[in-house]
């Protein structure tokens, strides 16, 4: 272990260490034209996405045409997430400098997390087919610790500090959630500002804001 001031490092993954915009907006567009609604530009995905899969279709109904009923929202989301299952890695990638900058942290001896809104079934099925899921001590979704427990709740990154081993933790995001969560954890927040930011970066409330994940590892040595 070196003098690295973290031992644990936690990451959002959507819009924050993988670029999912494109396979989001695909699964969104299959969702809303199934209520007759025309798709969106995927450029203007990128604000709805945030909370979880289930508000971003309710935010892309309201912006096409109008919210709906609960209850039909509650039909649209299995068709939503069944296809997005099954297309969930075609554009998704890594942000630029985004392997470099985990093996950087790995050979520090820090433990590397993923503490995301995405139900965790996906982000399993999403790190593997990306050849990722080695680099985790744990993955922990939206719905593994039960109903009324994701961000910008806490319990996630506190669960995320109890699986793993003792000494300061860190997290890395790019909304209100994230920095709210690991607020309300007691844990500095790094946000990226390539990410789709629910506010401009610097309102977002982090302790920290980069530009690249170039910048990650000196910012986190700074804190």
């Amino acid at each position: 272990m070196t003098n690295f001031p973290f031992a644990i490092v936690g990451f959002d993954l959507d819009g924050t260490l993988l670029n999912t915009l494109g396979d989001l907006a695909g699964a969104v567009n299959y969702t809303i034209e199934l209520e007759g609604r025309a798709p969106i530009p995927v450029d203007e995905v990128r604000p709805l996405v945030g909370g979880g899969s289930r508000k971003m279709l309710a935010k892309a109904l309201e912006v096409t045409g109008g919210a709906l009923p609960a209850s039909r929202i509650d039909e649209l989301f299995p068709r939503l997430l069944e296809y997005y299952e099954a297309h969930i890695a075609i554009e998704t990638k890594l942000y630029p400098g985004g392997a470099q900058m985990l093996d950087s942290l790995a050979s520090r001896g820090v433990q590397l997390a993923l503490v995301t809104n995405k139900l965790e079934h996906l982000a399993v099925k999403l790190l593997g087919e990306l050849g990722l899921s080695d680099r985790f001590y744990t993955i922990i979704g939206g719905d593994s610790l039960g109903p009324n427990t994701a961000k910008p709740r806490p319990d996630t990154l506190l669960e995320m500090q109890r699986r793993g081993v003792a000494g300061r933790a860190a997290y890395v995001g790019d909304t209100t959630y994230d920095t709210n969560a690991a607020r309300a954890a007691g844990l500095p927040c790094v946000a990226v500002s390539f990410g789709f930011n629910d506010l401009p970066p610097a309102e977002l409330g982090a302790t920290a804001v980069i530009d690249h994940f170039d910048e990650l590892i000196p910012t986190l040595e700074r804190l």
